[in-house]
């Protein structure tokens, strides 16, 4: 099973945008996912945008796909369907940290594009705020929308059955 990463960088001109939403700019004040440009890596490691240390040997492993970035929520503007397709993957198990936003964007987009999407409900996270909790709000969502919403061990054993 390949494994894809979609992954949010920020480089200094995204900091010179007219507008952006909430989240963007509470990211952008904090440097959430900020890079000095996109054909270095310096200052990757450890930085806001760099690998959670116990997912880095996994994702530097050699075969896991790192797609160009999304910049606001979803995979319109990255090469993510482009990598998918010419695969031939038409299934995609989707997972990830920001439950209500990147998450559902992704999932959103990819049933837009035709593909047959299931969620880790419990491999995604969510930010709270005061009008409430992120991740609360994507579950309901998930189940109204994805072709299947599973919890990790229900992903781990339909994973194991299909190899």
């Amino acid at each position: 099973m390949q494994v894809f990463i979609s992954p949010h960088y920020y480089y200094p001109h995204d900091h010179a945008w007219k507008f952006e939403g909430t989240l963007e700019k509470t990211m952008h004040a904090m440097g959430m996912f900020d890079r000095p440009g996109p054909l270095t890596l310096d200052g990757f490691d450890g930085s806001g945008a760099d690998w959670m240390p116990q997912y880095k040997k996994y994702i530097e492993d050699g075969e896991t796909i790192v797609c160009s970035p999304h910049k606001v929520y979803g995979p319109t503007q990255n090469d993510f369907n482009l990598q998918l397709r010419k695969r031939g993957i038409d299934k995609v198990i989707v997972a990830g940290m920001s439950a209500n936003r990147c998450t559902h964007a992704h999932l959103y987009e990819l049933l837009e594009l035709g593909y047959e999407v299931a969620v880790v409900r419990d491999a995604t996270a969510g930010a709270k705020v005061p009008e409430g909790d992120g991740y609360l709000a994507a579950p309901i969502n998930f189940r109204m929308v994805a072709s299947a919403v599973w919890w990790t061990d229900d992903a781990v054993a339909r994973i194991a059955r299909s190899a």
